[in-house]
């Protein structure tokens, strides 16, 4: 079949480069003219000796041509994105992006995707207490406490170390063949949860550690003065205040929690990477793992975008509270 046939994506394609195309020349060639002309307004106000005028319409002019200049490398990468998709007789789309298969696995990918959520949700509940109890057992003051200190230290330092994938596998092939009481009859799920679980309480805890440390010395210091104990203090005054500063770094550790989940496939757990090599197999095809990769990204954008936000109006708070 010819690529440029009526209905093919090349066709497809080619019609919507060729009309974004003149509308965009459309649109930079109108700001390049108001680039100049501003130019042009600039030098005839320096020549009357309005200096301030000038300097404006020069940066408008400026802001013109680096607009121009960026929506230029903008548009170059898209049409060179929509080439790539069509050469070589549209290769890449029909190995990537073929509807019809797509369509045909979206069903049970979707399906299979909810078990990536759950496993995500239930994880991040069990990594927020764990991760916490680790945090806590590293800042646990004095000599007595000082083995737990160690025993936390070494467990955040080697978990951070060792790949998420290959905890999965020590788990998942591991806990089975240790014949123990309930824990090896879990089903993969669990197993998958066990693992993300040893695996992102470490950097969690690590997360909770630079909120707490991050209170200012003085809170601790009034707190004790009042009797509080350790844990009290740690509980009433510190906590509140570090969970609130923490919370878009937790957000963004989740969200890359919730990538991870792709890697249980390798236990055997049904998740939607899992089906979707299934159906790749099947048609010697990577359409439906393309459908994977968009369900991630429908999730993770929205997500990412939240944090963004809490991140700005924290910065934004700051602001506000030290120009009082």
């Amino acid at each position: 079949m010819n690529g440029s046939e009526e209905g093919t994506t090349p066709h497809v394609v080619g019609w919507l480069l060729s009309t974004v195309g003149v509308l965009t020349a459309g649109g930079v060639l109108w700001i390049a003219v108001r680039s100049l002309r501003r130019s042009l307004r600039a030098s005839r106000q320096v020549n009357e000796g309005r200096i301030l005028d000038a300097r404006a319409s020069g940066a408008a002019s400026l802001n013109d041509a680096t607009f121009t200049f960026g929506l230029g490398i903008a548009v170059l990468i898209v049409i060179t994105a929509a080439v790539m998709l069509t050469l070589n007789d549209s290769v890449i789309q029909k190995t990537f992006l073929r509807w019809d298969l797509m369509a045909a696995s979206a069903g049970d990918v979707f399906a299979a995707f909810g078990l990536n959520i759950w496993i995500a949700v239930i994880t991040e509940i069990f990594v927020l207490a764990f991760g916490l109890l680790l945090a806590v057992a590293r800042l646990a003051p004095g000599n007595a406490w000082r083995p737990v200190r160690a025993i936390a230290i070494a467990y955040v330092d080697c978990l951070r170390a060792v790949p998420a994938i290959i905890v999965i596998y020590l788990v998942g092939f591991g806990l089975p063949l240790l014949q123990l009481p309930v824990l090896s009859d879990l089903p993969p799920e669990w197993f998958a949860i066990i693992a993300l679980t040893l695996t992102f309480s470490a950097y969690t805890a690590e997360t909770y550690r630079a909120g707490i440390e991050a209170i200012h010395p003085s809170q601790w210091s009034a707190s004790r003065s009042l009797g509080f104990s350790f844990g009290k203090t740690l509980r009433f005054v510190i906590l509140p205040q570090a969970v609130r500063g923490v919370i878009p770094p937790l957000l963004s550790l989740f969200i890359s929690l919730q990538k991870d989940t792709s890697l249980v496939n390798i236990i055997g757990t049904m998740d939607a990477f899992n089906q979707a090599k299934f159906y790749s197999s099947a048609n010697f095809n990577l359409s439906s793992v393309t459908v994977v990769a968009v369900l991630f990204i429908l999730i993770t954008i929205p997500q990412t975008r939240f944090v963004d936000g809490m991140l700005a109006r924290g910065v934004s708070r700051r602001g506000r509270k030290g120009s009082k």
